[in-house]
């Protein structure tokens, strides 16, 4: 049997992977371990199926083919590959944006009647940003021309797109000077495709720099509109607290899972389960109530507006059904498990599918439409009440490990925290920074991975970066994570942050790590950027901040298209473990060296989460020594 300590440091996870030991239920860890040894040609970047003139592969060792059958060599082939990793995942993140701008656009035209618009403020500040008329005018009606801009820069030909204006005027002439400003969401995503078909672009750098374009045109487009749109909806997120991990789940209650990444679907179950008509009926099935909680990206958009448990992050999906407790998962879109099925078959659990995008085999699908998302969902609810009767009560193993968070640190809760209510400033930060008691800023965000022991990376990473009075700003799979660790608690500033950071949290009430939302709202950390800059006193753009970013445990191609836009506005950024890129010296030189002379960021590839963060400090020490800032107060933990 498989050690589960290598598999895993979440003890719930451990407890889980143990209890299923032995029968017949194959988890992502089962299939990572059957596919070794990897493909390695995939794993360097170096194989084309870009046409049919292939599969080509470029022999790493130099001995064999060095060009693909049309002449492509291993720089082409692996920019190209690049790309194209670029392009799904801003594709992905920004479709999430459209749907929720068109949302916004119908609740504003009256067609939507179970969604509102509840942070007028935030509505009225984007107006006045693509110079839509405020005055006089009824919130819907503001809506219905929001909607409008917002859907029109994902459509622009020329841009560039709007959001493009909130960066600093020293980043934007850097984004001009490397031509790469993205001048409509949509029509970079479509060139990228275009640049990699053969016979169109071949020369690497170029196909990187519209890499980066591309990816601009996700995180100061898509995944920004995306983020304000659901804010304007749905509510700006304040701190709220929570619980998570697996011991989240009731023995006694219908237990649902909302899996995804869109906003929507949640904010309806949300309300849904809490419905008298919905509890009486699970109540007569047996049941002492329902139980709602979240897995993924799509747990922490339900958990910020409306308190409810995470479940778990990407590793967790399984094990979540593996508790023979879950009588219902419904999944939308992004990061699903195929092997959920298999799964599921093991236990009583219905997979309830209801994206037209995301469709499974042998999967129950019930379309989600927003003009009637309540009664749609009552009658999701009603099947999984109705499977209640189905659990085998025998099998039931609930891990009882969980802990309680605080979440839904918005850029806008930020600088009320620091400032007050009536001096919204990102001020005291500053100067926490500038006079040594905050060494830097450090961004960790991204997936989960079997290659790396699940939540290890994540962990090990912040628990170095904290020790160094690195204040982190989390999301996604990596703030679950943290959550799990006790990270997001104000206690835990006394265990595990250094002496000068520990003051700050006290003093403010903060935790040392700060829960900003799913994965499309790493746009908050961007706009956290430029607020800091606008306060003064740490330089001109964001390549000036001490600041950094990583991804320990990256798995997806939102993580590239991630990690490009961060690089592109100029944050060093870690990877833990590297990109397809490692067939092309040329390629991986321009990413982890060239690129800063081109944006100000840079890459680097390191799957030791100690080395990671000995390479982020020292890199917020470079910049802290440039903006000639006072040495450290204290000297760590």
């Amino acid at each position: 049997m498989p050690d589960v300590t290598k598999r895993s440091v979440d003890p719930a996870t451990q407890q889980v992977l143990k209890h299923i030991e032995g029968q017949p239920i194959k988890t992502t860890w089962d299939r990572h371990d059957e596919m070794q040894p990897q493909c390695g040609f995939g794993q360097l970047g170096i194989c084309c199926t870009n046409c049919y003139l292939g599969p080509c592969r470029i022999d790493p060792f130099g001995e064999g083919a060095q060009q693909g059958v049309c002449g492509a060599d291993a720089d082409t082939i692996v920019a190209r590959n690049l790309l194209r990793h670029i392009a799904a995942g801003a594709a992905a993140h920004s479709d999430h944006g459209r749907g929720v701008a068109h949302a916004l656009h119908l609740v504003g035209k009256g067609k939507i009647h179970d969604y509102h618009i509840q942070d007028e403020e935030k509505l009225k500040q984007m107006a006045k940003m693509y110079d839509i008329k405020i005055e006089g005018r009824s919130k819907e009606e503001i809506a219905v021309d929001l909607g409008d801009k917002f859907l029109g820069d994902f459509g622009s030909q020329e841009g560039p797109i709007k959001f493009i204006s909130r960066a600093p005027r020293k980043r934007i002439e850097v984004w001009k000077k490397a031509g790469i400003i993205p001048r409509g969401v949509d029509r970079e995503i479509v060139e990228a495709m275009h640049r990699v078909h053969i016979g169109v672009d071949n020369e690497y750098k170029s196909i990187i720099l519209h890499g980066m374009r591309a990816s601009l045109g996700d995180g100061w487009g898509g995944s920004m509109i995306a983020t304000e749109a659901q804010d304007i909806l749905l509510r700006t997120p304040e701190p709220i607290r929570g619980t998570v991990n697996l011991g989240v789940l009731k023995e006694d209650q219908v237990n649902i899972i909302v899996h995804g990444h869109e906003a929507l679907l949640p904010e309806a179950a949300a309300k849904v389960v809490k419905d008298p008509e919905m509890i009486k009926l699970a109540k007569e099935a047996g049941a002492n109530g329902i139980n709602l909680a979240g897995m993924c990206c799509t747990a922490n958009e339900v958990l910020m507006r409306h308190e409810v448990p995470l479940a778990g992050n990407f590793l967790q999906q399984e094990l979540a059904i593996a508790t023979g407790a879950v009588e219902m998962m419904m999944v939308d879109i992004q990061c699903i498990m195929p092997g959920l099925i298999d799964v599921a078959k093991c236990f009583h659990t219905e997979i309830i599918t209801t994206s037209e995008k995301a469709k499974f085999p042998g999967v129950t699908f019930i379309h989600f439409d927003e003009h009637d998302a309540i009664n749609i969902m009552k009658s999701i609810v009603k099947k999984a009440i109705e499977n209640y009767k189905k659990r085998d009560k025998s099998r039931v193993f609930i891990p009882k490990d969980k802990k309680d968070l605080v979440a839904g640190i918005s850029t806008e809760v930020i600088s009320c925290i620091l400032g007050g209510k009536y001096l919204n400033t990102f001020k005291p930060l500053n100067e926490a920074i500038i006079n040594g008691r905050i060494r830097g800023v450090a961004g960790v965000v991204g997936c989960n991975n079997p290659k790396i022991t699940h939540d290890y990376g994540h962990l090990t990473l912040v628990k170095e970066l904290l020790k160094n009075d690195v204040i982190v700003l989390s999301t996604g799979c990596s703030a679950i994570a943290c959550g799990k660790a006790g990270f997001l608690q104000p206690e835990a500033a006394f265990e595990a942050a250094g002496k000068g950071l520990k003051e700050v949290c006290e003093a403010v009430g903060i935790p040392p790590v700060l829960h900003m939302g799913s994965c499309v709202d790493n746009s908050r950390i961007l706009i956290a950027a430029c607020e800091v800059l606008k306060a003064g006193g740490l330089g001109e753009d964001i390549s000036d901040l001490p600041a950094a970013g990583a991804a320990p445990e990256w798995m997806s191609e939102k993580a590239i298209s991630i990690g490009f836009y961060f690089v592109s506005s100029g944050v060093f950024t870690v990877l833990g473990g590297a990109m397809p890129v490692l067939g092309s010296q040329n390629v991986t030189k321009f990413l982890t060296e060239d690129m800063e002379s081109v944006c100000g960021g840079k890459f680097a590839f390191e799957a030791d989460p100690l080395k990671a963060a000995t390479l982020m400090i020292d890199h917020i020490n470079k910049k802290r020594e440039a903006l000639r800032l006072r040495p450290m107060m204290y000297q760590g933990k």
